[in-house]
């Protein structure tokens, strides 16, 4: 009559060959894990009418690979469930297991109205305690509300504005597909950060592998080698293709490892590895979607279908697109991605780096990272204003304003501040980069990086003749590394300020 029990959690393809082919044979729905094949198997044991009681890992409650498990759970009604996330036992930390306790009834009333308690945003237990018994975050839903919603996540707290949106938009997968890229096999011999490689463009072609939160523009750190359509990589047997009808067509990317989902402008010409996602929108409509993708709208769509740290293809393409307003959207985004590639170009890690940010036509320092600091507040502040402008026209138009709130924090504007002791450092990066003659005070860009050297592209600074700076603690050397910084200090400020610049840096750096 009661089946009662916190099963064991374990990936199938973890076990034994002998439990895992009998857990494939018989139990094709739950298969991915020994939780959820146990509330396969407890349900058989229960008898009709009867009770399930249960806590296991939440992922069966929104993965694609538990849809088939949802719907024969559809079949039973969900007397209460206590949702209680991360952090739900002290001895257990970080986000890994995140967990749900749960009532099952065998009993089929798809009208029946089950009790939620959502307890997933306090992070230890005695405050996920206190909001259960303060009755804070209670739902009330029922299966049918929940069949509605493609997947069949069980999203207990999605409200009628929210499911309705599912209803009037149309699917992303129709709107902008989104696909998965191209597993390589072997990244440690077809992947390079692209200082890493000589320029051949019949060789090494741009990619983009995930990376950090990051929206609108960015993460371009790396190449592919992608000769000859992937001969070489093909050859290895070990690389899965996947899209290769989309291979160096402009899309979105993002990053499908991501406690908060982020999504940037894929250009023309680029190659998307597996651990990035990219979707495909006409290119009329790549604006658009960025903006809404970028939305706290979406972050509220993507917790529906999937609130794990993974956000696979499948659950951006069950997000509902309604377009509306979209020659304000499309103003408003091209701004904000010419904002962030200023900001992405500004630092060496860039292959479009013109050169510092320092570099003015002034003769402090000081007076240089004053002009630089009220440039980046300026860009910050104008990035967050835009996107909550954005955030409040998405709302508007999902109807979602009694659920969510425009405002961006600031952690979640993804240009950075001007920092003295970071800028003060890739200054000296520069500076010994024009030592070397990687960069020239004379032209922008990368001046050498292999290849011919040109010494006409050197007037105001000569790099060091025989390529070797010494580093002493004391000056014994008329070449080492403070004389040849001294030197062009003087080339990009002036020679009267050498002292106070100096001094600059050294306070900025927290030296004596």
């Amino acid at each position: 009559w009661v089946t009662c029990t916190n099963p064991p959690y374990a990936g199938t393809s973890n076990l034994s060959a002998n439990v895992n082919n009998f857990v494939k044979k018989n139990y094709p729905d739950s298969k991915a894990d020994l939780f959820a094949v146990f509330i396969e198997r407890c349900r058989q044991m229960t008898v009709n009418n009867g009770f399930q009681a249960m806590i296991t890992q939440h992922s069966w409650m929104f993965l694609s690979v538990f849809e088939n498990l949802r719907r024969k759970l559809l079949s039973v009604s969900t007397v209460n469930m206590v949702h209680l996330g991360a952090h739900a036992f002290e001895e257990i930390g970080g986000e890994v297991v995140q967990t749900t306790s749960f009532i099952l009834r065998g009993y089929k009333n798809f009208d029946y109205v089950g009790v939620y308690c959502r307890l997933v945003e306090p992070v230890s237990q005695y405050a996920k305690e206190e909001m259960f018994q303060s009755g804070e975050n209670r739902f009330f839903s029922s299966n049918k509300k929940m069949s509605d919603i493609p997947g069949i996540p069980f999203a207990y707290w999605a409200s009628p504005n929210t499911i309705s949106a599912y209803k009037i938009g149309q699917p992303m997968a129709k709107y902008a597909p989104p696909k998965q890229g191209t597993t390589l096999g072997i990244n440690d011999r077809f992947l390079r950060l692209w200082f890493e490689t000589t320029p051949n463009k019949k060789k090494w072609f741009p990619c983009l592998k995930g990376g950090e939160y990051r929206k609108w523009y960015g993460n371009h750190s790396y190449v592919v080698n992608w000769e000859n359509d992937g001969l070489e990589v093909k050859s290895t047997g070990r690389a899965t293709v996947r899209n290769a009808d989309k291979l160096f067509v402009s899309g979105i990317s993002w990053s499908r490892i991501t406690s908060y989902p982020s999504f940037r402008i894929m250009p023309e010409g680029y190659f998307f590895e597996s651990a990035s996602g990219v979707c495909f929108p006409d290119k009329e409509n790549i604006s658009f979607t960025l903006g809404l993708l970028n939305s706290c709208v979406i972050k509220h769509f993507a917790e529906i279908v999937n609130p794990t740290l993974t956000l696979q293809s499948g659950d951006v393409a069950t997000i509902p697109v309604i377009e509306k307003n979209k020659e304000s959207v499309n103003l408003m985004v091209f701004s904000l991605i010419e904002k962030t590639k200023v900001d992405w170009d500004s630092f060496e890690s860039s292959w479009d780096f013109k050169k510092h940010p320092l570099l003015r036509n002034v003769s402090t320092i000081s007076e240089s990272f004053n002009q630089w600091q009220a440039e980046c507040d300026d860009r910050f502040n104008q990035l967050k204003a835009n996107e909550e402008e954005l955030n409040r026209i998405f709302i508007d138009i999902y109807g979602l304003q009694d659920e969510l709130t425009p405002e961006v924090e600031d952690k979640d504007v993804t240009v950075r501040k001007a920092d003295l002791q970071r800028d003060i450092k890739s200054l000296l990066s520069y500076a010994v980069g024009c030592m070397f003659g990687r960069y020239s005070l004379d032209v922008e860009g990368l001046a050498y990086a292999g290849g011919e050297w040109d010494s006409s592209k050197y007037q105001s600074y000569i790099p060091d003749a025989d390529n070797v700076i010494p580093i002493t603690d004391e000056e014994y050397l008329d070449d080492d590394i403070v004389s040849r910084l001294c030197a062009w200090l003087k080339a990009v400020y002036g020679a009267d300020t050498l002292e106070e610049n100096l001094d600059y840096i050294a306070k900025a750096l927290g030296n004596k």
